[in-house]
């Protein structure tokens, strides 16, 4: 219990001196462009009183929540046989290559030409920032199972369900849950920057409206924090999946 207790503490100190630092910069500045951690906070008071806070954290769950399982739905499952099936892999390796490297971003245009400006365009460019990461982490995946598995599950009359069921998809699991976690960090990311451009609404449509509505730099920090925080909270819960699931595996295993 201790342990646990200290374990959360230093977190917490130490988002303590950041905010007293915070101030303390604040206080001795010249030029106040930077609102205080007290002038933030009343950002986000003005937000909640005015119902915005959960419009747009809403919006901005709503285009990650389907971008990202759009492209776990799409790309895992064609990864896992890309890995499997080598001669796939010969097949479509160069095209993977070629669209991997295009950043998110640079879909914009095209985004808002298919879709216009909306949720689907922002809920494209998650999924195109998703999948490519997705595909890739399947497909390692795979090709890290040691081949001595997949020959003993062989060995011992396996069919080929059977050999997915039990081989292929206890090996990969682990390193799959790990590349949600990462990706659905990337994904937070693009849609601030997409909302930037392609929506009207969401946490970051918010900040560009208060800097250009009259350069409310108090709501652009409020929005820069909501932002970190729903992305630790996003983290907290897919660390927990991946404790969850070690827990399990190790159980089996004894």
């Amino acid at each position: 219990m201790p342990n646990n207790g200290y374990r959360w503490l230093r977190p917490v100190a130490f988002i303590a001196v950041l905010v007293v630092l915070w101030q303390l910069a604040v206080s001795r500045s010249s030029t106040h462009l930077l609102p205080g951690p007290w002038e933030t906070v009343g950002g986000i008071g003005d937000l909640v009183s005015h119902g915005l806070l959960l419009k747009y954290v809403t919006a901005s769950l709503f285009r990650v929540t389907w971008g990202f399982i759009g492209a776990a739905v799409l790309a895992i499952p064609l990864g896992l046989m890309i890995g499997w099936y080598s001669r796939a892999e010969m097949a479509l390796n160069p095209l993977i290559q070629i669209f991997r490297p295009i950043s998110p971003l640079a879909w914009i245009p095209i985004a808002i030409l298919w879709f216009g400006v909306g949720d689907l365009s922002a809920i494209f460019l998650i999924f195109v920032s998703c999948f490519f990461p997705l595909l890739l982490a399947a497909i390692s995946a795979v090709q890290r199972i040691p081949s001595v598995y997949v020959h003993a599950g062989r060995n011992f009359g396996l069919n080929h369900a059977a050999l997915v069921y039990r081989v292929l998809y206890p090996a990969v699991l682990p390193q799959l849950i790990t590349a949600l976690r990462i990706t659905l960090g990337v994904a937070w990311i693009v849609v601030v920057a997409a909302e930037m451009i392609a929506v009207n609404s969401g946490l970051g449509f918010l900040i560009v409206d208060a800097r250009n509505a009259g350069n409310r730099y108090d709501l652009v920090v409020a929005g820069m924090v909501i932002i970190g925080v729903i992305g630790l909270l996003l983290d907290v819960g897919m660390r927990s999946l991946e404790r969850a699931r070690s827990l399990r595996w190790d159980y089996a295993e004894e």
